[in-house]
């Protein structure tokens, strides 16, 4: 399965070119699935109405579907209701109605991993393409289910689940459930359900796809959302250049306009050579209907017909590695690809056995692997794009050599 997530900053036309990425794998022969959390857009730009339970055929091999938040949080609160409701009689709560409950913020976000971990799992579709939110709001999104898991682990420690066995009996003398046994049943399947969709995230056919415009300001844009998802481990796996003017124009205006985009796009080039840039031409209009997204596809400067078929790179799964140079240096090294990041903006933790690194706002807290924990950091430097953390073994905690 490829699922590739689509995003950028806001107002750069991911919707278009999500779309366009998805219309592109359909055209290659591949069966593609289009995710969105959107109504308006995503129906102005494929010409056709989305239902929010299914998936709507929008042309040969491509099939859309609308996530609808609303309707996904209705399902999960009374299901949750029904669950409680022994707990909820005992303190005399008046059960709620479905049609008088609203979603709450933050309900999109859940609901659109929900449904990725869904149609991943599905045998319907070779790839899914994913409209997702704006940048920023995209890492948060992807890093949303490792850090609720620590926080369960933290607050629900498995371990001390061990006394258990003894909670039906104090149920029966009660009278009621356990509050205790609940918590820890529903810990169990928000467990099993993050986690799921951990391994969607984390599978190597999963990779964010950037969108911009080539303005003065791209490239210095798209630098800490870079260095966002790959501190989050997320792979990027090109870039989408949109609405690039012709170039050659005998209006001044229009001709001066083109030279700014490109000056923006040799900057890009620069910032990012180890990227595929894509350029997407400027229509005139925004596109509406697959005969007007075919024009993207096929535009003679547009190469984002060879990305609906683009394949993973291959490697590890996860690319933090601790390098060993204890004989030569007597280090350990743990590496973090960071590209796009700054010096200036890098933030370094060491709280007991996990360690907190920081690039720009965007944050993420790791369990040290088993060898680094019986070390002290003695310091770290960026080079190359790549955040190198020293440890220096702990004589009191490291094994002598005798």
């Amino acid at each position: 399965m490829r699922t590739v997530l689509v995003t950028g900053p806001g107002g750069a036309g991911r919707t278009t070119l999500a779309a366009a990425t998805a219309l592109a794998g359909a055209r290659r022969g591949a069966r593609v699935l289009l995710l969105t959390t959107g109504s308006a857009a995503p129906e102005a730009v494929l010409g056709s109405r989305l239902a929010a339970d299914a998936a709507t055929e929008i042309a040969p091999g491509l099939h859309a579907r609308r996530i609808d938040p609303a309707d996904r949080f209705r399902q999960e609160f009374l299901a949750f209701q029904e669950r409680a409701g022994a707990a909820l009689d005992l303190l005399g709560a008046a059960p709620l109605e479905e049609d008088e409950l609203t979603e709450l913020p933050g309900s999109e976000a859940f609901a659109l991993l929900h449904a990725l971990r869904v149609e991943h799992g599905s045998d319907d579709w070779d790839t899914v393409v994913v409209d997702m939110p704006p940048a920023a709001e995209t890492i948060q999104l992807l890093a949303l289910p490792a850090q609720v898991r620590r926080y369960l682990r933290r607050l629900l420690p498995p371990e001390r689940q061990a006394a258990r066995a003894l909670r039906p009996v104090l149920a029966q003398l009660a009278g009621v459930p356990m509050p205790a046994q609940k918590l820890y049943e529903a810990a169990e399947r928000w467990e099993g359900e993050l986690a799921a969709v951990q391994r969607v995230i984390d599978d190597p056919g999963t990779s964010v796809r950037l969108v911009t415009e080539a303005g003065p300001v791209a490239a210095a844009n798209l630098r800490p959302l870079r260095a966002g998802l790959a501190l989050h481990g997320r792979r990027t796996d090109g870039v989408l250049v949109n609405r690039l003017l012709p170039t050659g124009s005998a209006d001044p205006f229009l001709a001066g306009l083109s030279g700014s985009q490109q000056s923006a796009l040799k900057a890009l080039r620069e910032e990012f050579p180890d990227l595929p840039l894509h350029e997407v031409p400027h229509l005139g209009r925004d596109p509406q209907g697959t005969e007007e997204l075919d024009e993207l596809i096929d535009g003679p400067a547009c190469e984002i017909g060879e990305i609906g078929e683009g394949r993973p790179a291959a490697g590890k799964l996860d690319p933090w590695t601790v390098e060993d140079r204890l004989t030569d240096d007597g280090i350990l090294v743990w590496r973090v690809p960071l590209p796009g990041a700054e010096r200036d903006t890098l933030g370094l933790v060491r709280r007991g056995d996990e360690i907190v690194v920081s690039a720009g706002r965007f944050r993420r807290i790791r369990t040290l692997p088993s060898a680094l924990r019986r070390c002290t950091v003695s310091g770290a430097g960026l080079r190359d794009g790549v955040l190198e953390i020293r440890f220096t073994p702990d004589p009191a905690l490291w094994p002598q050599s005798h």
